[in-house]
């Protein structure tokens, strides 16, 4: 919602506004039935008072073309005048609150939508500063690769051979010997979680996972009737995988290095007692691998590396390190499960970008990729040490935290709950953007997830000086 009323002209901000709203009804863009968003998320983007948006929404009910009960949502009004308006309109929102994928968390869709916002302090921002990212040398790389009609044509169902070649060797440093044949190429780790969901668990699936967990900040699972179930670590048993499990079909979910988003690595016993329990069980996992070049010490061998019978679906991607715009992934699972993806794909997409593909090959083939990632380790090492100083200075007595190890993160942990939706919006009007840790686990209220990946210093230090402010006024 990029609209917002003009302070320069001569009609009233409320009036401006009931006009807007009038003319997204009648266009048919909040059609009948149209949940509006919250008083306070509306008024925030419109970047007006709430008495002034109140003042418009009174206006609009008394016109009869917004309705509300006593504590609940408002609405686009079901009267006389819209039943007119419907002759005309196909009631969208009936289709949209139907549908099978629903609609994330209003923080979700808050945090989505104000990272667009240059003027915001992004601190929690899954993704590199666009000063981290190779930009010249991408740009170069366009003159290196040979271009012809067939390497910009549809990708083969698989992903591009050369492309899958390079990855066969690169994995190899993380202990995984496979082939071309047992790659399929995605576009990003998402599309890989979400051709899994699709070609390979049926509905009412179980997906263990980690008490805090990224799959919880998407709907990939969720929204194909699949379950998400969440345990500790000292609760990853047999036992309770057993109980809980039943007939159910079901798979193991874990980022073992550089964890989304508690920025926690595996040691290699660990990994080897998770493989253990999966084979045991003969329960499939999947292995979320795409942070583990980031890590500041060398890595430990990738679960994938244990496994002699398909059990590990192994995902890799460049969205963290090289661009998270060329949209490149790799699954590497057992022949038949890869060309299960791989139809699941091309009905979905026909194959992911081809000039993409060749320039990852490129990369990977030529040893770019490795510089590159040097390179970038260096840098987020210097971030990683300077964010920690500021916590220190701010936050030695109000919260604790794991010195990162690596990737984008720390995991913040207040001694009192304090990470509510009040402390995420007052935030938000302060132009800090924030991923609070009820986004990642249910009624988490300890927990923030900071990145210091993104922000460049002077605004991680200006961000955390007003966290901190927030943070002492709801302490009073």
């Amino acid at each position: 919602m990029n609209w917002q009323p003009n302070r320069s002209l001569a009609t009233s901000l409320s009036n401006q506004i009931v006009q807007w709203i009038t003319e997204q009804i009648q266009s048919g863009e909040w059609p009948l039935g149209t949940k509006l968003p919250p008083q306070r998320q509306l008024a925030l983007s419109f970047g007006v008072n709430r008495s002034t948006l109140q003042e418009a929404i009174d206006e609009l009910k008394a016109n009869g073309l917004l309705s509300s009960k006593a504590g609940s949502a408002t609405y686009v009004a079901n009267d006389s005048w819209n039943l007119l308006v419907k002759q005309k309109q196909t009631n969208w929102q009936h289709y949209i609150e139907t549908s099978i994928h629903k609609a994330n968390y209003q923080t979700i869709q808050l945090i989505n939508e104000f990272e667009q916002d240059d003027t915001v302090i992004r601190l929690g921002t899954g993704e590199l500063s666009p000063s981290l990212l190779p930009t010249a040398e991408l740009q170069n790389s366009l003159s290196e690769v040979n271009l012809d009609g067939k390497s910009i044509g549809y990708s083969s169902p698989q992903g591009s051979l050369s492309l899958r070649q390079s990855i066969c060797q690169y994995v190899k440093r993380r202990g995984i010997e496979t082939t071309p044949e047992n790659i399929c190429i995605v576009s990003g780790g998402l599309q890989a979680l979400q051709l899994i969901a699709l070609g390979l668990l049926e509905t009412g699936s179980f997906v263990f996972q980690n008490q805090f967990s990224y799959l919880n900040s998407i709907h990939t699972f969720q929204s194909f009737g699949m379950n998400l179930y969440s345990l500790t670590d000292s609760q990853f048993t047999t036992e309770a995988i057993e109980r809980i499990r039943k007939k159910r079909q079901a798979i193991l979910y874990t980022i073992p290095s550089l964890h989304n988003p508690t920025g926690v690595s595996m040691t290699l016993k660990e990994k080897k007692r998770l493989y253990n329990l999966s084979e045991a069980l003969q329960l499939p996992m999947i292995e979320d691998d795409v942070y583990f070049e980031l890590l500041f010490d060398n890595p430990t061998p990738a679960i994938k590396s244990f496994d002699q019978t398909g059990q590990v679906l192994y995902i890799g991607s460049v969205s963290k390190t090289l661009s998270p715009g060329l949209r490149i992934g790799w699954v590497i699972a057992s022949k038949a499960v890869i060309k299960r993806l791989a139809d699941i794909k091309m009905q979905m997409d026909y194959g992911s970008s081809a000039i993409s593909q060749q320039i990852v090959e490129y990369w990977l083939r030529t040893g770019k990729y490795e510089e590159h990632i040097g390179h970038l380790k260096a840098e987020l090492k210097k971030r990683a040490a300077y964010t920690e100083k500021l916590l220190k200075q701010h936050f030695s007595n109000l919260a604790s935290w794991e010195s990162p190890k690596g990737g984008f993160y720390i995991w913040l942990k207040f001694h009192k709950p304090l990470v509510t939706t009040e402390l995420f919006m007052r935030l938000l009007k302060k132009k800090v953007l924030i991923n609070p840790g009820y986004i990642y686990a249910p009624n988490d209220a300890h927990h923030i997830r900071l990145s210091f990946a993104y922000s460049s210093e002077a605004e991680l230090k200006r961000g955390i000086e007003i966290l901190y402010a927030e943070v002492k006024l709801l302490l009073k």
